[in-house]
């Protein structure tokens, strides 16, 4: 339940009337960036540094950032019919790989915190859950935008988040057999997650030009990657 409960306490966003969530998109999607990023760059890669040298997984994130690419031009190619068309919202499907990947470590992690001790393993679930809640709610705000409705998003947040189940089960049965290819999928995660951030959203975030606008984008960018700062201590 650590990562299933994030997205379910995220989920109260979607009971916002439309309006409100319409005049709270914009601002989630750059609160989404920071988190995205600061997940990235100030959890995973660390985490996966821990396991894996410098090359190693630079080459991983330099793979994981190549496969995300290919990824959405292939949601590019199979919705465009025309030669003319050039411009696609493809953050919806590659959030949610991203976060498939995300939530199956999660549940690696939480499986292995309660194998090495009961009381480890729900602090270690109880910590997934608040650091999620932030992101989780970008994640939301990602797929409204992309036109997905709200039950529609939910859904898929609840079938991405079910990779957790997945990675836990693995992880209680073939913990010493696949405990190398952790880092390995970490630094895929990571990669997703900048990917994300970096080509699709903050590309969205400069269509906006007025200093007030721009302003805000900045401080809910921060205050995004502090978020995930804060969280990480506090766990």
């Amino acid at each position: 339940m650590g990562s299933l409960g994030a997205i379910l306490l995220s989920g109260l966003f979607l009971l916002f009337p439309n309006r409100i969530q319409n005049t709270l998109i914009p601002g989630l999607i750059s609160y989404a960036t920071g988190t995205l990023l600061g997940t990235a760059f100030l959890g995973m890669i660390p985490h996966a540094l821990e396991h894996l040298p410098v090359p190693q997984l630079g080459l991983t994130l330099l793979l994981g950032i190549l496969l995300f690419f290919t990824l959405e031009k292939f949601v590019v190619w199979r919705h465009c019919h025309s030669h003319a068309c050039e411009v696609h919202e493809a953050s919806g499907p590659l959030i949610l790989i991203g976060d498939a990947f995300h939530n199956f470590i999660d549940g690696i992690l939480i499986a292995g915190a309660f194998l090495a001790d009961y009381h480890l393993g729900i602090v270690t679930a109880i910590s997934v859950v608040f650091h999620e809640v932030p992101q989780e709610v970008g994640d939301f705000a990602i797929l409204l935008k992309n036109k997905y409705s709200k039950k529609k998003a939910f859904g898929l947040n609840i079938v991405s988040g079910l990779s957790s189940v997945i990675g836990a089960v693995l992880a209680y049965f073939l913990m010493d057999q696949m405990q190398f290819l952790t880092p390995y999928v970490m630094g895929i995660a990571a990669a997703s997650f900048i990917y994300i951030a970096l080509a699709d959203l903050i590309p969205d975030l400069h269509h906006h030009f007025s200093v007030k606008e721009s302003l805000i984008q900045i401080v809910l960018l921060t205050a995004g990657i502090f978020t995930i700062y804060f969280m990480g201590h506090i766990s």
